[in-house]
């Protein structure tokens, strides 16, 4: 009977019109946050309740992943649910600058694009970094409206800021001239830091008031913990973990607004909450930079601190709770959203990602597929299954050439998460396994223009 119920329920959800409209969604996207961050998560010096609460209400997943280990190839990634290198959006510079010419090309097919063809809202709220000239800005990439700023809050960073300003655990509030944009026109410049997190709730809050009627999709993209760090009076001084914790904290409250003013508008149960972070934590920070946990390495590198964050999604009576070891990946977003909505794939378009839907509302297992760990355009490791393979290896920062491994280094992420025992010399036959995985995927991969060079 339990199972017939999931079956029902699933197609219910599939349909295209689930209660009386169909299922609101909600992707909160943070940025730099570590896999060991949270207190769901292990954390034991940050405090965040609201976000305990949604992975005890959800599905936890153990074993989710960013695109890339940086910020502008995994935000391309999750808009669009391929893996960047058909984009453009990766490159040896590995982000867009405030003065990089190129952006997401209007070509691509974003997430919002596809939800608003089936009616939805759209809104982005938060951080950008995908582009800032025509094409490539939110409101030309499906979004009704933006809020927020165009690159990450270190960048145009004034003449004769101190060195170390931005790793600073108490850094100047002035020494970033990055503006604050409402729909495309400057409102702030420079943005006051400590009130980002703050005016980027109300703005959501009230998103989700006046758009509660009917259906929406809400691309809520926080600035931190991304250095230089900031919180709220309210926040700052109250972590055991300092600033870090304290900006931290201040966007678990954030998460407990959006959950309660779905509750308050009675559409909790018809929306979707996706959290997540584009990498892993910025470790070169020190105590700016945050956790990995038991993971190897964190930001800019392809061991499974840079790309394994967190991941918990949450829709109360539609998603029970539990916890998951499925692998997934938020290129899967892209075609679990098309899925909530009854919107067909984009034609002539190569989705890297799957329909999460079967998890999410009837538990069953996700096919085993490989992903692929990329750093700029290449491929530095594969997984499939529990098992890892590493062909380059390079630390996020600081180390100039990247290790080449021949034979590959092997390692069984269920047995040794922290990747510490290499296990190549016995597994020949899963190496080769992985390595026709890999040329599989290549050989398919049409790169698309380069964009941050």
């Amino acid at each position: 009977m339990k199972q017939i119920i999931s079956i029902l329920l699933l197609f219910a959800l599939m349909s295209p019109v689930f209660g009386a409209t169909k299922p609101n969604i909600i992707i909160i996207f943070t940025d730099d946050l570590g896999y060991g961050d949270l207190g769901c998560y292990g954390s034991p010096v940050i405090r965040t309740p609201n976000l305990d609460r949604m992975a005890a209400e959800g599905l936890r997943f153990t074993d989710f992943y960013s695109a890339s280990e940086v910020c502008t190839p995994s935000r391309a990634a999750l808009l669009t649910g391929r893996y960047p290198i058909r984009s453009g959006m990766c490159s040896p510079k590995r982000v867009l600058f405030g003065n990089s010419k190129g952006g997401l090309p209007p070509s691509e097919i974003t997430m919002a694009e596809a939800l608003k063809a089936k009616g939805y809202a759209t809104a982005h709220i938060g951080k950008w970094h995908l582009g800032i000239y025509e094409g490539s800005r939110p409101m030309e990439q499906g979004f009704d409206h933006s809020f927020g700023l165009p690159y990450s809050n270190d960048m145009d960073a004034r003449p004769g800021l101190p060195k170390g300003a931005t790793g600073s655990p108490n850094p100047p509030h002035d020494g970033w001239n990055v503006p604050l944009l409402r729909d495309g026109k400057v409102v702030e410049q420079p943005a006051d830091q400590t009130t980002l997190t703050r005016r980027y709730t109300e703005e959501a809050v009230k998103f989700i008031a006046e758009k509660k009627r009917g259906s929406f999709f809400l691309y809520f993209a926080h600035t931190f913990p991304h250095v230089p760090m900031f919180a709220s009076p309210a926040f700052k001084g109250r972590s055991r973990a300092g600033i870090y914790g304290d900006a931290v904290e201040e966007i678990d409250w954030s998460v407990g607004q959006v959950l309660d003013a779905l509750k308050k508008n009675r559409i909790e149960k018809n929306t979707l909450v996706f959290f997540t972070s584009d990498n892993g934590p910025w470790l070169i920070m020190g105590d700016q930079g945050g956790s990995a946990g038991l993971l190897r390495e964190g930001k800019g590198s392809t061991w499974e601190g840079g790309m394994r964050v967190p991941g918990i999604a949450w829709m109360p009576g539609r998603i029970k709770p539990g916890v998951t070891t499925q692998l997934a990946h938020a290129m899967d977003l892209f075609p679990t959203a098309l899925a909530l909505a009854g919107a067909p794939a984009p034609k002539g378009v190569v989705l890297d990602g799957i329909d999460l839907t079967p998890l999410l509302f009837a538990a069953k297992p996700l096919p085993q597929r490989p992903f692929f760990y990329y750093r700029g355009e290449a491929i530095f490791a594969c997984r499939l299954g529990e098992w890892k393979a590493h062909f380059k290896t390079q630390t996020g920062y600081g180390q100039p050439k990247p290790d080449i491994h021949e034979p590959p280094l092997l390692f069984h992420l269920g047995r040794d998460p922290s990747e510490k025992r290499n296990v190549a010399a016995e597994h020949a036959d899963v190496i080769t396994q992985i390595q026709e995985a890999v040329k599989t995927h290549q050989a398919g991969v049409v790169p698309g223009a380069p964009q941050l060079d």
